[in-house]
């Protein structure tokens, strides 16, 4: 049984090099700008490589046009959002039970777990600008946070405004740093820059909670 298990885990983790290696090739396209609408449009509803990875590279091979593909990517991640709420709210249960496309979900997307989408699920009702900005964010999966959004039914507008805020500032964010430092960046973005926004976040919702209680 562990052999098993092992053996399926390398699978899954060739897979993800796999896809990692295809979006990384799109760099050298000229086709490079519409892959990574394309991807971080996909990321944010199923597709298991965040955008970050195209983005990086396509602003590392021309940096001056930093700020569209930020623009870009930011536009298509809230309409992927979109595209994953739209699953969560209309397709993820066939009457009691989950539906084949949840169970799909369950079976075949790295980190969507039963467990996690339960978890998410029960903290909407309070939290629910916050979750999805955190999302957003932070390396927390995004589909995870925009089909759970669907089910619990949050308040779209709030859902659109948590999205395209904070998936503005990452993308912009990782876009300036490429074209202010250059390769030079690149590997402390790889190596601190989730570790970073998961600070930037915690310390950001602290914050306005010390203000909600003290002033």
């Amino acid at each position: 049984m562990q052999t098993v298990s092992y053996t399926y885990k390398q699978y899954g983790l060739h897979v993800h090099r796999f896809l990692y290696d295809w979006v990384l090739s799109w760099a050298h396209s000229p086709f490079g700008e519409r892959a990574l609408f394309v991807l971080a449009l996909a990321e944010s509803s199923f597709f298991p490589v965040p955008p970050d990875v195209l983005l990086i590279a396509l602003v590392l091979g021309k940096r001056e046009t930093w700020l569209r593909l930020a623009i870009l990517c930011s536009i298509a991640s809230v309409i992927g959002g979109l595209a994953g709420y739209a699953i969560g709210h209309f397709l993820w249960y066939s009457g009691d039970s989950y539906s084949s496309i949840a169970l799909f979900f369950f079976n075949n997307i790295p980190g969507f777990t039963i467990e996690s989408f339960n978890a998410v699920s029960k903290l909407y009702d309070v939290y629910s600008f916050w979750i999805v900005f955190t999302a957003g964010f932070t390396p927390i999966p995004y589909k995870i946070i925009t089909i759970t959004a669907g089910v619990a039914n949050i308040n779209v507008s709030i859902f659109v405004v948590a999205s395209v805020i904070s998936r503005s500032l990452r993308f912009f964010l990782v876009a300036w740093l490429i074209f202010k430092f250059g390769e030079s960046i690149n590997a402390f973005i790889n190596k601190w820059f989730n570790v970073l926004s998961i600070a930037f976040v915690v310390l950001l919702i602290g914050g306005f909670y010390v203000l909600k209680y003290v002033v």
